[in-house]
């Protein structure tokens, strides 16, 4: 193997962070980033305040799937939305319902008259905007950037994000512990102003042309069809629900687990939820760092595997410093998963599928999570935390074995260069 080189690495740094030499991109990003972490406050701070409210695994999972359940019943209608309309706009309108939701969150909790239906009720109306934004926010980045720049785009997107999954809890913690859950709402709203103010400055690079019928139906159908007959994307999506259903809903328990097994607070919940953050960071810059698309599928298999032993390990220990360890390296690889199987759909995708397939995948991204966190809060209700998040884990076994008799078909429908239309 050949010794890595201050060149090699210095070559390396500069394919994982060159969509950045775009200014659209950039300004995108910094908004964006800035938003993120007020997202990321806030989402412990809901968390905290439904476990506060009820001391419930089951509310925990109710209440995250109020956020992120949305994308299953929503997703397929806006991602031919996202194709049929201007990605901007959608954006905006759903941005602004975003802020509107915070301030709300941040007045009701503050007068203290805030209760878990009134938190489950605008957690909702929460969840649905993300879900009609997110597949116009990813379908926007490659129209960002120049066609090279789109493996870089994808990955600095999820450091962005798991960086605010580091700072963002952190700042929640402290705001939480020194002030009050109602500030952390509060400031959420004042960073989605960043955010707005970033896309009033966007100028679009790379327009695509939809080809679609008056029919959303016919359109929505036309976009599983194509996934479902495509020899890599189905296949990598089938690989995305099943471990973001078994493997990620662990996240959305952490609250009670901070609390009923850890007994660390506020700030032990920031602790983990960080460690989970930092690591998925440092897992999103070595994946952009791949100068190529060749073997990232055998990547993206071995991820899973990785984070299902850590899981075992995490859930094992009564040791909290021993946990924190686990969670970084969970992060870590289970971010090189998801942006794995991001950049090869986007790599092979139809242009003007884009929008629908990636909203099947924020479905999957978004519904797997929220689907799991039901299901396993009730067995953590009745069985114990403990004992769910060890059989979530199994299910990341299963998930390795049936997907690496698959990842040499994966890879030679994904990794091949794709012709744009």
């Amino acid at each position: 193997m050949p010794v890595p080189t201050a060149a090699t690495f210095r070559a390396n740094m500069g394919n994982a962070f060159g969509a950045l030499a775009y200014r659209n991109y950039r300004t995108y990003i910094i908004g964006n980033g800035i938003s993120l972490i007020g997202t990321w406050a806030q989402r412990i701070a809901v968390g905290w305040l439904a476990w506060q409210l009820t001391h419930s695994a089951t509310w925990l999972g109710v209440v995250a799937f109020a956020d992120l359940g949305p994308a299953v019943v929503l997703g397929p209608w806006s991602g031919v939305l996202a194709d049929r309309t201007e990605r901007l706009t959608i954006i905006w309108i759903t941005m602004l319902s975003a802020m509107a939701q915070a301030v709300a969150l941040a007045l009701l909790s503050y007068a203290g008259v805030i209760d878990i239906w009134s938190l489950f009720l605008l957690t909702l109306m929460l969840g649905c905007a993300n879900a009609i934004a997110q597949p116009a926010r990813l379908a926007l980045v490659p129209n960002l950037v120049e066609r090279e720049g789109l493996s870089s785009a994808v990955a600095i997107n999820s450091v962005v994000f798991n960086g605010a999954r580091f700072v963002g809890p952190a700042l929640a913690g402290f705001v939480i512990a020194h002030g009050s859950v109602s500030l952390a709402f509060a400031l959420n709203a004042l960073t989605y102003v960043a955010f707005i103010l970033s896309l009033r400055n966007l100028r679009i690079v790379r327009p695509e042309s939809p080809a679609l019928s008056r029919n959303v139906l016919s359109d929505t159908v036309a976009g599983y069809r194509y996934a479902a007959q495509h020899p890599g994307i189905g296949v990598v999506l089938v690989l995305m629900a099943a471990t973001t259903l078994g493997l990620r809903a662990f996240v959305e328990l952490l609250p009670g687990i901070a609390d009923a097994i850890f007994a660390r607070g506020p700030q032990g919940l920031a602790w983990m939820t960080a460690s989970v953050g930092i690591g998925a960071m440092i897992g999103g810059i070595w994946v952009a760092s791949r100068p190529r698309l060749d073997g990232l599928t055998r990547v993206v298999v071995l991820t899973v595997l990785l984070s299902t032993v850590f899981l075992f390990g995490f859930i094992g220990t009564t040791i909290f410093w021993v946990a924190l360890p686990c969670l970084f390296v969970i992060g870590f690889a289970q971010v090189i998963t998801g942006i794995g199987a991001q950049t090869l759909i986007q790599n092979a995708v139809d242009p003007q599928m884009r929008g629908r397939i990636m909203s099947l995948y924020g479905m999957i991204f978004r519904g797997g999570p929220a689907i799991g966190a039901v299901v396993f809060g009730i067995i953590g209700e009745h069985l114990g935390l403990r004992a769910a998040i060890a059989i979530s884990a199994c299910t990341g076994i299963a998930v390795y074995a049936w997907a690496v008799g698959r990842q040499d078909v994966i890879a030679k429908a994904l990794e091949r260069e794709h012709e744009a239309a």
